[in-house]
């Protein structure tokens, strides 16, 4: 090879080396996007629900890219459906981490999904924060008695809850004689039944029975011919919208005109829908926001919301919108990516301004905050209190 071609190959070799060079060193900072899973009831028994949440979160990541995203880059989605399943919830999680590779997820507004896709987040260590998974099990490891490293959440928990709907029906109400109506295929039912009896017979109250259900169930008119005859003050009813409208309904087409008391599983435009406006007279639920809130945060939210898709917000889409911030914020406050700094981040989150009111995360990895208490007059909710932890 004569010099002259030489030299030619070898200021071409040197390109080639100096175009790998920068490749590679440009390849995190290449990346233009972070990826966050968002993973959601979208199909199933309470995709009202999950719906609700993503558009929720939605709206929230649309506004923080807006604002210039986190860390210098935009926030790129990976949305998943858990399809209100269990086993659905566990195989979303296992794909936008270990395939999408997300640094992060929030989502899941139902426990039984919760819990099981937060096995999942812990085996992978990546942090996850729930937007509205009540039962103490989403956080808390039983089997290990542990709190969970990488799991979070927005949301008030059940104990608490299940307190603030027994001394409503107590010291509001004046309820002396409860029954309880449990889904039985429902952590989060039956995690908050048990609080709200514990509750109500500290108080003084009595549990004159307990019946159960399952979802997908459709005809209540057996159970309720039994409770009918046991002639409670009041039947609490911690489940999901679904079968929540019908049981009611079919209460009351039998005449059983006692109040109904439940808790965030009932707020869902669906709710009035299958129930019937009028049959939803005298029943109550605890639950994590009201739009009524008149607070700047709240205002401010809803009109956001109003214009992004033409109809009010729930509870359940203002805990999506929440958990998103709430991670970003974090995000931002660990100045990485890195999973485990994230996961400090969370941990250390306190009076973060939320629309849902201040939150603080607690040992637990929940959120300390209020509830509030509606009552379903004419298909509309009403705002009637907000109870403080």
């Amino acid at each position: 090879m004569n010099p002259k071609m030489l030299k030619i190959l070898s200021v071409l070799l040197g390109v080639v080396m100096l175009a790998g060079l920068l490749a590679g060193c440009g390849g995190a900072s290449a990346s233009k996007d972070i990826k966050i899973g968002v993973v959601y009831e979208l199909t199933g028994n309470t995709a009202s629900f999950g719906t609700a949440a993503l558009n929720g979160a939605k709206l929230a990541f649309k506004e923080i890219n807006a604002n210039g995203g986190v860390l210098g880059k935009q926030i790129k989605l990976v949305i998943a459906d858990n399809k209100g399943e269990p086993a659905e919830s566990t195989n979303a999680m296992t794909k936008v981490i270990t395939e999408d590779k997300v640094i992060a997820v929030t989502g899941f507004t139902t426990s039984s999904n919760g819990i099981a896709a937060s096995t999942v987040a812990e085996a992978n260590k990546i942090p996850f924060v729930a937007a509205a998974t009540t039962n103490p099990k989403v956080t808390y490891d039983e089997n290990a008695k542990k709190v969970k490293d990488y799991t979070f959440r927005v949301c008030f928990i059940d104990p608490f809850q299940g307190t603030v709907g027994a001394n409503f029906a107590l010291n509001t109400l004046n309820a002396k004689k409860a029954v309880v109506l449990i889904d039985n295929s429902s952590d989060y039912s039956k995690g908050l039944a048990q609080f709200f009896k514990a509750a109500f017979t500290k108080g003084g109250g009595t549990i004159l029975d307990e019946e159960a259900y399952l979802q997908k169930d459709q005809d209540f008119k057996t159970i309720l011919t039994k409770i009918k005859a046991l002639n409670p003050d009041m039947i609490y009813l911690p489940g999901y919208y679904e079968e929540v409208g019908k049981i009611i309904k079919q209460a009351r087409e039998m005449g059983i005109t006692v109040p109904f008391v439940g808790g965030d599983g009932w707020d869902s435009p669906k709710l009035a829908e299958i129930g019937g406006a009028a049959a939803l007279n005298n029943t109550y639920f605890t639950n994590h926001y009201s739009v009524e809130d008149t607070s700047p945060r709240s205002k401010a939210f809803v009109d956001a919301f109003k214009k992004e898709y033409g109809q009010p917000p729930d509870a359940m889409a203002v805990l999506g919108y929440d958990a998103a911030y709430v991670l970003v914020d974090a995000i931002k406050r660990a100045n990485s990516t890195d999973p485990a700094k994230i996961r400090d981040a969370l941990a250390a989150t306190k009076d973060f301004k939320a629309v849902t009111g201040d939150i603080t995360i607690n040992d637990t990895h929940d959120a300390v905050k209020s509830a509030v208490i509606l009552e379903m007059k004419d298909g509309k909710q009403v705002y009637k209190a907000t109870v403080k932890p």
